[in-house]
């Protein structure tokens, strides 16, 4: 049974700074690319940022240079360290897998930035 359980996320000034977390299991964590996910109030849910297997990252043109994500294979954990917030980076934030064809979403953590 895959089960993505995330940690983290809470209110911060413009500027400060957030780290998300997930912990991982039901599916074997090390071949599978993992995601971070976000969706605001009456927005569709958006890419965040991508990390493969093999540590190779990508992430959206919004949080370049702002976001890390990160994976720890021996904790089977995934994590985005959030600097530089703005409040349009406020939202709902969810980890994301895609095991076997079928996407997998944590219960999201909520994310405020106020200004």
């Amino acid at each position: 049974q895959v089960r993505l359980v995330q940690s983290g996320g809470g209110l911060v000034q413009a500027g400060g700074s957030l780290r998300l977390s997930c912990a991982a299991s039901g599916f074997i964590f090390t071949i599978n690319t993992m995601g971070w996910y976000r969706q605001a109030p009456g927005k569709q849910r958006e890419l965040v940022a991508l990390i493969t297997s093999g540590g190779a990252t990508n992430y959206a043109d919004s949080v370049k240079g702002r976001f890390t994500i990160s994976r720890d294979n021996a904790e089977n954990t995934v994590a985005l360290q959030m600097n530089s917030l703005k409040p349009e980076d406020t939202a709902a934030y969810y980890c994301n897998v895609l095991h076997r064809g079928t996407q997998y979403w944590g219960q999201g953590t909520q994310v405020t930035v106020s200004s």
